[in-house]
C-alpha cells in the first residue's frame, strides 16, 4: 500500500437549511491510496452525509476537500469519472431486467459495444447472476439486488468506490459474496470508503476506521489498534458503543 493520500479532507462543514446544530461538524480526514477505509456512526451521525458531499451530490457549508490531487468543486467532471457510488438505497430500474439495467448505467459512464457487454457478462458471472441477468429486477431477492447494486457503480472500473450499507438486508451467502469481491477490487488497486453497522464486518474488513458522532470524528485509527487502546474491549462493536454510548438514534 502507497503512503500518499487519495482524500484529503479539511475542516469539512454541512448544516442543512433551517437547521441549527451542523450534519458534519469540521471533519478533517486523510485517506490513503489504495485503503479500505470505514466511516462509522450511529444513525443520524454524518455519516451519509459525508460521503453525499464527497461525491459531488450537493455542497458543503465549509472547508475543502481533494480527490486524486484535485479539488472537488473546481474539478468535479473529472472527479466523477473516477469514483463508483454505491447507494445504501438500491439504485435500479425495477421494470428492467439486470443486464437491461446494466446497459443504461455502462452507457452513463461512457461505455459501449464490446467493451461493455464484456464487462457486464464478467460482473453478472462473479456474481453468480447469469442465469438470472433477463429477469426483471423487481422479481429478485434482496441479495440479488444488492449484487446488481454494486455491479452498477464498479462496471467503469473507478480508482474510488464509495459504499454506503453495501450488505444491509442481506443474507450471509451474499454478505460474503460483495466482502470477498470488494477485497479482490481492492487488491487491484481500487481505493473503498464505506459505511456500516455491522461492526464485525468493518473490523475484519477495513484497514482504517473513523467512528463519527453528531457529526465530529470521534476516534480514528485500525480496528485492531482502536481495541487495543480502549481498555477491557474485545472487539470493534466495544469500542463503537464505549465511546457512542448506548442511546438509542432514530
Amino acid at each position: 500500500m502507497t503512503t500518499d493520500s487519495i482524500i484529503q479532507i479539511n475542516h469539512l462543514s454541512k448544516t442543512f437549511k433551517g437547521k441549527t446544530e451542523p450534519a458534519v461538524n469540521d471533519i478533517s480526514l486523510s485517506i490513503k491510496r489504495n485503503e479500505i477505509f470505514g466511516l462509522l456512526g450511529p444513525n443520524g451521525a454524518g455519516k451519509t452525509t459525508t460521503i453525499s458531499i464527497l461525491c459531488g451530490l450537493f455542497p458543503s457549508s465549509g472547508g475543502t476537500i481533494k480527490i486524486d490531487g484535485m479539488d472537488l468543486h473546481g474539478d468535479l467532471d473529472y472527479i466523477k469519472q473516477i469514483v463508483g457510488v454505491v447507494p445504501q438505497d438500491i439504485a435500479l430500474y425495477p421494470t428492467l431486467t439486470a443486464r437491461e439495467n446494466l446497459n443504461f448505467y455502462g452507457h452513463m459512464y461512457g461505455l459501449k459495444g464490446k467493451v461493455l457487454k464484456d464487462k457486464i457478462e464478467m460482473w453478472l458471472s462473479n456474481f453468480g447472476l447469469t442465469d438470472a441477468a433477463n429477469r426483471r429486477v423487481s422479481t429478485y431477492s434482496g441479495g440479488m439486488k444488492r449484487r446488481v447494486n454494486l455491479i452498477a457503480g464498479v462496471l467503469h472500473g473507478p480508482k474510488i468506490l464509495f459504499l454506503d450499507e453495501p450488505t444491509v438486508g442481506v443474507d450471509v451467502q451474499s454478505r460474503t459474496v460483495i466482502i470477498d469481491y470488494l477485497k479482490e477490487l481492492n487488491k487491484s488497486g481500487t481505493t473503498i470508503i464505506y459505511t456500516s453497522h455491522h461492526m464485525d464486518e468493518a473490523e475484519h474488513f477495513c484497514s482504517e476506521v473513523a467512528i463519527i458522532d453528531y457529526g465530529k470524528i470521534i476516534i480514528e485509527g485500525s480496528p485492531k489498534q482502536l481495541i487495543a487502546d480502549n481498555a477491557g474491549c474485545e472487539n470493534l462493536e466495544s469500542v463503537f458503543l464505549k465511546l457512542t454510548k448506548r442511546k438509542l438514534r432514530d
